[in-house]
């Protein structure tokens, strides 16, 4: 549990109502009066990490939020975040936000074919207030380019994130390649699981929440730098049974096979475009997620992301029924498969616990 607590100042309700303003400006997106906003705190005397994880932070939450309740568009979306993103690198350059590297070194980096940057970029300003040298590299980084970066700056750990949880495979790629040559790695995000449980999983050295524990965990102690001649053990012992690697390769063949049941299913399908290519998407991702929840071996990984898209159908007034005859059509695709089968039926269940009408369709 973190025992450091950065200053607030002048006040919890300053900081609700500068995070009032602040979305208010996002959600117009005006970037003018958004910078204003962060910087004209800093001017007052606010603490530059409060303002970036109790203010800008806690926009960028409510702007995810707005998004999964069909309140602001995709659009919307990213044009918010760019406002956001442009707050953070201004109150980087900011006076108040001068420090002095007092600690160490850390790379900063993105999961290769991670495109949510922001938390990353929140965990290497964080870091450089508290007194770390930080190398931020930014959204999805390939291994070899992050590994040829450790080699040249010799790092004390990198700090890896991953929101989405389909990149977990590379994020375990990642973290076996920076532990071969001798560095530790501290993951957050999202992808990582309820309570950070696939950083444990994927032999990550550290898990942090959020960007203030992070800071707090390095500012701890060294992470345990791993031996640059140690052998990876082989941890995932169920992936022996080769069903991630068939369901990741044949993936695209099993989109367009249940697609073309759907259609058979929902005729409505053929003359509707938009919604042909909503549901090809949407296909994708299941396909994605049950290949990761194999590579995991953790049926809640999917269940968790087949409620929450049938949540989000919903919530755009779009029928969620098509999803357990989708589950089905790959369950039977994949009849073979005991994992696969055992996890689309979880999946099936968990659908119809969280939506009794789910089922239903003609």
């Amino acid at each position: 549990m973190s025992t450091h607590t950065p200053p607030r100042l002048p006040g919890r309700e300053r900081i609700r109502e500068l995070t009032a303003e602040l979305w208010t400006a996002v959600a117009a997106g005006d970037e003018h009066t958004a910078t204003g906003i962060v910087l004209g705190a800093l001017d007052d005397g606010l603490d530059p990490e409060s303002v970036l994880l109790d203010v800008i932070a806690a926009v960028q939450g409510t702007i995810g939020e707005e998004w999964a309740a069909n309140r602001i568009s995709v659009a919307q979306e990213h044009a918010a975040t760019s406002i956001n993103e442009r707050a953070v690198a201004a109150l980087a350059l900011h006076p108040a936000a001068r420090t002095t590297a007092r600690r160490g070194r850390i790379t900063v980096a993105c999961v290769d074919g991670e495109w949510h940057a922001l938390p990353a970029r929140l965990v290497a300003e964080v870091l450089k207030l508290r007194g770390w040298q930080v190398d931020y590299l930014g959204a999805q980084v390939p291994s070899p380019h992050l590994i040829s970066h450790l080699h040249t700056t010799k790092a004390d750990a990198v700090a890896l994130s991953g929101s989405i949880a389909t990149r977990l495979p590379t994020a375990h790629a990642a973290i076996t390649a920076c532990q071969a040559v001798g560095v530790p790695v501290l993951v957050g995000g999202a992808a990582f699981g309820p309570d950070g449980r696939y950083a444990k999983l994927l032999g990550a050295q550290a898990w942090a929440p959020d960007a203030r524990t992070a800071a707090d965990r390095l500012a701890e102690g060294p992470l345990a730098r791993p031996q640059a001649d140690h052998q990876q053990v082989d941890d995932l012992p169920h992936l022996a049974d080769q069903e991630y690697t068939m369901v990741a390769r044949s993936s695209d063949s099993l989109v367009r096979t249940v697609f073309s049941g759907l259609q058979d299913a929902f005729p409505a399908l053929r003359s509707d475009e938009m919604r042909r290519d909503r549901t090809a998407e949407d296909l994708a991702h299941i396909v994605e997620f049950l290949a990761t929840s194999l590579y995991l071996d953790d049926d809640d990984l999917f269940t968790r992301y087949i409620t929450w898209t049938a949540q989000i159908l919903r919530a755009r007034e779009v029928p969620a029924q098509t999803l357990p005859p989708t589950l089905n059509l790959l369950a039977h695709e994949l009849k073979d498969f005991p994992r696969a089968s055992r996890t689309l039926q979880r999946g099936i269940e968990a659908l119809t616990a969280d939506h009794p009408t789910a089922g239903t369709y003609v």
